[in-house]
């Protein structure tokens, strides 16, 4: 079970270091095919309720949410931002967070809860990062999906998953999430506009 967490960090840690927004549903299919193989590999015999808890997390986090997404970024200029600014003090500041999320659990390499709570831990934070340091409406929305997958990946530390009707609330969150915020980035018209010609075009 280490390797899907490892996985699951790397598509955290690589798109905030070296990654374009445009990159971001690549990255989020990602996690959320690292999530499934947690949620498919959890127990050793495979329920209704696992397959169908795997099953919600590929349809709706790894195809749905980067398709919209994806939809929502296509043609912009946005899409070449970076997710986060590249410079020293900001990727310091993002290595400090890492190593402190990973002090919630020491002992990660040998338990694997361990490096689960550090996995969501840096993910949350690294969420927080982006939030405070990229005010692009699409930088923002990645980040609010992290969230969402640290939130799913820390179900995975509970001796029972949550009750069905608690995972389709959520489940419809974060498809609701995923709509407006697609919606928000794309513009009314369907069509990102940066924020320099939207202030040319008022002018």
């Amino acid at each position: 079970m280490s390797l899907p967490l490892i996985l699951c960090l790397i598509a955290t840690v690589i798109p905030v270091f070296f990654g374009k927004i445009g990159a971001a549903p690549f990255w989020l299919g990602l996690q959320a095919l690292a999530l499934g193989w947690i949620t498919l590999t959890r127990h050793h015999e495979l329920d209704v309720h696992a397959l169908a808890l795997g099953l919600e997390v590929l349809v709706v986090r790894a195809w749905l949410a980067p398709t919209l997404l994806r939809r929502a970024l296509a043609g912009s200029a946005v899409q070449r931002q970076e997710l986060m600014p590249s410079n020293l003090f900001a990727w310091g500041v993002a290595i400090s967070l890492i190593i402190l999320a990973f002090k919630f659990g020491d002992g990660a390499r040998a338990d694997v809860r361990a490096l689960t709570l550090g996995v969501v831990a840096a993910t949350v934070m690294i969420a927080f990062l982006v939030l405070s340091t990229n005010q692009t409406p699409a930088a923002q929305l990645v980040a609010m999906l992290f969230m969402e997958n640290a939130l799913a990946l820390f179900e995975s530390l509970m001796p029972e998953p949550w009750p069905l009707p608690v995972h389709l609330s959520v489940s419809a969150l974060y498809v609701a999430t995923v709509a407006v915020g697609s919606w928000l980035v794309s513009g009314p018209s369907g069509v990102l506009v940066p924020h320099g010609d939207a202030m040319e075009e008022d002018t």
